[in-house]
């Protein structure tokens, strides 16, 4: 019994809930099902009318659970088309390195083969394909990702998969990946969402440890080929006839710790295929947002994928410049292969060696962000291969480094063709806790609702006025302290309105909340109600505005503000004016937090200041979570008094 059964557990609680729901449920996985393999060859060839004929087998005792037809899994994507199939040594569609069990590969539940029998656990997918006229190879596009690498590569594990081609006329050639002998250049940081993202905890994935899916540097517990085309000399056949393909993956020395193999783009060409393809990857090494000051390592993944060698010939085979507002760490540039150097004179990396057929070269450089940069710069970066197009031994053609994580299925720069080589970018972050955030209005358009940022996180937005005959939107008319507030004209019949809140997103809790606002005398009786919600729809604060007959005039109306207190029901919040009524200005409502288990009122008047203050006992809910301000009258009058509020303040606490 290997030490890895122990070595390799994974305790994710929620977090694993919440990966595997993302991986069923965004990766649409559709699994073979019929047995005869004819949705898998689908998926993955190039042209369907191809297929005469395909059958399919594993050791699932229970299905077809070890392969799958998918349209993604994390940085997995199709090549070609829609589709792509994934086949597996355990049971894809859910995290492809772990079963029912805690620890990756751990298939002592009893899904597959017993772990004392041969063969071990293996998916195979059998096709037959007619060869097309004037076509004399056969292609595919392949990446093999294992729970093996790094801590069993020379071992009896050794988890493999073969790619076998029979052809009546050149006889049977076969292409062979293993976590032996295979040439892995990524690692769980690179291959996120694939369910081979695991980390040891430990920070070394060669010791015993336990394992999560919280990205580390070092800790990566799994690992990747880079995904490249398969062909050429590998798979010669002949126009016309028919060629039997077979495909196996298989668990060598054990079945409990899980291989996949993602396969895509079978097809057939005239000529053996010559062609240099360039990817890069950025980690920010500090992990988190990235900020000034960070270290970021850039992994270039530089694959030949022809069968032609492409020799080190005069000049570099890659360049990259420095990113600017970045300073090259001294000493980072490395390569397994070939040489590397940083050129100070002109501030960048320059790498000379060759690439055989097949092969795949890996670079690596890391700089540090410069400090005081302004929040949401984009930092670009983009290396330049020199390739032998001709093989006349001068690198003739170009080829730029392409970021992984752009969706290469979409047209991004509008020429036509959805592989773009786009520049690997990321943007500078950073969140300054702010003690208050504040809504003024001023960026709003009039007569629509209103929303607010804080450093790109938006906070608050009211909801769309689709009233008829009310009014709850953007003024540009009247103001305090800015050229726009926002207006308020709600009968009973206009129903309930909303601010929404989203305070949680800025990581802090509401404090207190603010707000000035402008009234003024009313013809006929009128009232409008505030009431400050949590997520729970729990009561914060409730305010109450009624107008109130004066007595001195039998039509006119003045304004009074209260609020609730469980204990004492609504109390009068009293302006400077006769009777604490708010007659035509402008006034400050701030409602705070005070302890435990009371809430202070304070209204203020422009000009002279604070006019009233109380001290009220909590309501049903404290000021976390707060989630809503909701609007709404119990009265429907002929003529409707107008609101206007303006400079919208709301204090914020952090836990320690």
């Amino acid at each position: 019994m290997r030490n890895r059964i122990l070595s390799k557990s994974i305790v994710l609680g929620l977090n694993i809930s919440i990966l595997l729901s993302l991986i069923i449920f965004t990766s649409s996985p559709t699994f073979a099902g019929s047995y005869d393999g004819e949705d898998l060859a689908l998926a993955i060839l190039q042209n369907g009318s191809l297929l005469v004929s395909s059958s399919y087998t594993d050791k699932d005792p229970y299905g077809t659970r070890l392969s799958g037809v998918f349209t993604s899994l994390g940085t997995l994507q199709p090549t070609h088309g829609n589709t792509f199939a994934l086949f597996s040594t355990g049971h894809v569609g859910y995290v492809p390195c772990t079963t029912d069990e805690e620890n990756p590969g751990d298939e002592r539940g009893g899904w597959f083969s017993s772990k004392y029998s041969n063969p071990r656990d293996y998916s195979e997918l059998t096709m037959t394909l007619q060869v097309p006229l004037l076509m004399h190879y056969l292609y595919y596009d392949v990446q093999f990702l294992s729970a093996e690498w790094p801590e069993y590569v020379g071992t009896q594990y050794n988890d493999k998969l073969t790619v076998t081609v029979t052809s009546p006329s050149k006889g049977t050639s076969q292409y062979l990946f293993d976590v032996n002998s295979g040439y892995f250049v990524l690692d769980s940081n690179d291959i996120s969402g694939s369910g081979f993202d695991i980390f040891a905890q430990s920070g070394n994935p060669g010791n015993v440890d336990i394992v999560d899916t919280t990205p580390r540097n070092p800790g990566a517990d799994a690992g990747a080929s880079d995904l490249i085309p398969i062909g050429g000399e590998f798979h010669p056949v002949s126009p016309g006839e028919q060629i039997i393909v077979k495909i196996k993956i298989t668990d060598i020395g054990d079945n409990l710790f899980d291989s996949s193999a993602f396969i895509d783009n079978l097809r057939f060409t005239g000529e053996a295929k010559t062609d240099i393809t360039a990817k890069k990857y950025v980690t920010d090494i500090n992990g988190g947002e990235v900020e000034s000051n960070d270290t970021l390592k850039y992994r270039i993944i530089i694959s030949n994928t022809g069968s032609a060698d492409q020799n080190n010939n005069p000049g570099n085979e890659f360049e990259d410049y420095i990113p600017e507002n970045t300073t090259y760490v001294p000493g980072s540039a490395s390569a397994e292969f070939g040489t590397i150097s940083y050129d100070s004179n002109n501030n960048m990396i320059a790498w000379n060696g060759d690439i055989p057929g097949e092969i795949s070269r890996k670079l690596e450089f890391k700089v540090t962000i410069n400090e005081s940069l302004p929040n949401g710069l984009v930092i670009p970066n983009q290396g330049s291969v020199f390739w032998d197009s001709d093989e006349d031994g001068t690198n003739d053609a170009t080829e730029l480094t392409d970021d992984l994580s752009v969706d290469d299925l979409i047209d991004q720069d509008g020429d036509g063709d959805t592989d773009d080589d786009d520049p690997t970018c990321v943007t500078v972050y950073y969140f300054d806790y702010p003690e208050f955030i504040t809504e003024d209005f001023s960026d709003d358009i009039p007569g629509e609702n209103a929303t607010q940022e804080y450093i790109g996180v938006t906070w608050f937005d009211t909801c769309l006025n689709d009233t008829v005959e009310g009014s709850f939107e953007v003024a540009q008319s009247y103001h305090y302290s800015t050229d726009q507030s926002f207006k308020t004209k709600l009968r009973q019949s206009d129903g309930l309105q909303y601010w929404n809140y989203s305070i949680s997103s800025l990581e802090g809790d509401m404090s207190w909340w603010e707000i000035w606002f402008a009234c003024g005398d009313a013809s006929e009786d009128y009232d409008l109600y505030i009431d400050l919600k949590n997520i729970y729809n729990q009561d914060i604060a409730k305010i109450r505005f009624d107008y109130d007959n004066s007595g001195d005039i039998p039509n006119e109306w003045l304004l009074k503000i209260f609020y609730w207190d469980p204990s004492t029901g609504w109390n009068q919040l009293k302006s400077d004016f006769i009777d604490g009524y708010l007659r035509n200005d402008w006034y400050k409502l701030r409602i705070e937090k005070d302890g435990d288990t009371n809430i202070t009122y304070t209204l203020s008047r422009s000009g002279p200041g604070i006019v009233d203050n109380a001290t009220g006992n909590h309501l049903a809910a404290e000021f976390s979570d707060f989630s809503n301000v909701i609007w709404y009258s119990n009265k429907n009058p002929t003529v409707c008094p107008m609101f206007f509020w303006d400079e919208h303040n709301i204090g914020l606490i952090y836990e320690s």
